[in-house]
């Protein structure tokens, strides 16, 4: 049996964990680079604030409205999620964290199932402060479209126990939500699917499974027998590891000098490093790229890039960042207004798991007590605190516009919210 815990307008409830005065009001957490809506609160959706949506097209709100607008605090979220998924797991034997927002839990053989999703519920609040909604069923499948009816109807209370629900009931409900509501029914293949009546996440319970099979695979076969209650999705106890790593991040404005693509390339380079470490892991490959802006026709275009395989793996940063700042100088052109440029880390291999080319010059030198310090000492402080020096070159059109961040409240010390007497 799984229980589906997801945080409901995570993002946004994450800023109102800190700012209970925004409990009734509209809140919007916007893209990198405050361009598009990717969460709202129930208010915000009232108003006609549509997932998505450019930023431009509803600051008008702000004044009209009372709508509060927030720039994406990433280390915000990621801390409190990481709190909420502990809170989950403190009541389940077992969880699998899908996403920032998202955890399945191990319910099988645990009694009053329905108490136990009220127990979530009030356990995330009370420890975290994050409203949620909880989906308890047989198969991955139906405990996400459990979920979906829990946040969809608010006389369900937060919680939906599909075993609970008598067989016409539970009829009732696959007929109400179109086949698109399932996990892992998307957009274009919905479309395929209406096209051959299958509208409803009913009409696939009862879809001839030799039929989809033939027309759309074994994947969409799993996704039938989930609904059906036959479980096919197990427990991914141990997460994939990488195959490779990119950062990359398009910038406020466009740039046209090579100090600033140095800046926003040693910055990315810092980054993709810091989580191959933590990945505990070394990367034989690396390649940079730099493009200019697709959406602007009147300019020239561009994409340029340049890889290649190291000798040894590796995780040093000083190694690495010196190697990108060579490639970028090959794919740099002068004369072309750059919008984003990025880094990729391949071949990736266990840092305890590495087969030494004993012919090939060592000239990549590791130094991971040096790594372990920097490591150590930017957890403690922050990444504002210790970077290279290369990253200071330049101007600040490359850095991401957030005009509209709230501070770290959890993990910078600066930005430690103080009460006042």
């Amino acid at each position: 049996m799984f229980a589906l815990i997801d945080g409901n307008h995570f993002y946004c409830s994450c800023e109102r964990v800190f700012r209970p005065d925004l409990k009734t009001r509209p809140v919007v957490v916007l893209s990198n680079n405050d361009g598009c809506v990717v969460s709202r609160t129930p208010e915000a959706k009232a108003l006609g604030i549509k997932m998505g949506v450019p930023y431009y097209q509803i600051a008008h709100l702000e004044q009209h409205a009372g709508l509060v607008v927030f720039s994406s605090n990433y280390a915000l979220y990621s801390h409190l999620s990481h709190h909420m998924m502990h809170s989950i797991a403190s009541l389940v034997p077992r969880t699998e964290v899908y996403s920032i927002d998202e955890c399945f839990a191990d319910v099988s053989g645990l009694n009053q199932l329905p108490e136990l999703a009220l127990q979530l519920r009030e356990r995330v609040w009370q420890w975290v402060g994050i409203p949620c909604c909880v989906g308890i069923a047989p198969t991955k499948t139906l405990a996400k479209f459990c979920n979906h009816l829990a946040k969809k109807h608010a006389s369900l209370r937060g919680s939906v126990v599909w075993p609970q629900w008598r067989t016409d009931i539970q009829q009732r409900a696959l007929r109400s939500e179109d086949v698109s509501e399932i996990w892992g029914v998307g957009r274009k293949l919905s479309t395929r699917l209406h096209a051959i009546n299958i509208h409803s996440a009913w009409d696939l319970h009862c879809a001839d499974t030799t039929t989809l099979r033939r027309l759309f695979g074994v994947t969409l076969e799993r996704t039938q027998r989930e609904l059906q209650g036959i479980a096919c999705l197990d427990w991914e106890n141990q997460p994939a590891a990488k195959q490779s790593i990119v950062c990359s991040r398009s910038f406020q404005s466009q740039v046209t000098s090579l100090d600033d693509l140095r800046a926003a390339l040693s910055h990315h380079v810092q980054s993709a490093v810091h989580k191959l470490r933590q990945e505990r892991g070394c990367c034989q490959y690396l390649r940079v790229f730099a493009a200019s802006n697709r959406f602007r026709d009147d300019l020239p275009q561009y994409y340029g890039h340049q890889g290649s395989f190291l000798a040894q793996p590796c995780d040093d940063t000083l190694q690495l960042h010196q190697l990108a700042q060579q490639q970028l100088q090959q794919v740099f052109q002068a004369g072309i207004a750059y919008k984003r440029c990025g880094v990729e880390l391949g071949h990736i291999h266990p840092k305890h798991i590495q087969q030494l080319d004993w012919i090939a010059n060592a000239s990549i030198k590791q130094r991971p007590e040096l790594m372990q310090a920097w490591d150590s000492i930017k957890r403690k402080y922050g990444d504002k605190h210790l970077y290279l020096a290369s990253e200071g070159l330049g101007t600040d059109a490359w850095k991401m516009r957030q005009q509209h961040r709230s501070p770290q409240y959890t993990t910078a010390f600066q930005d430690i919210l103080v009460i006042p007497n």
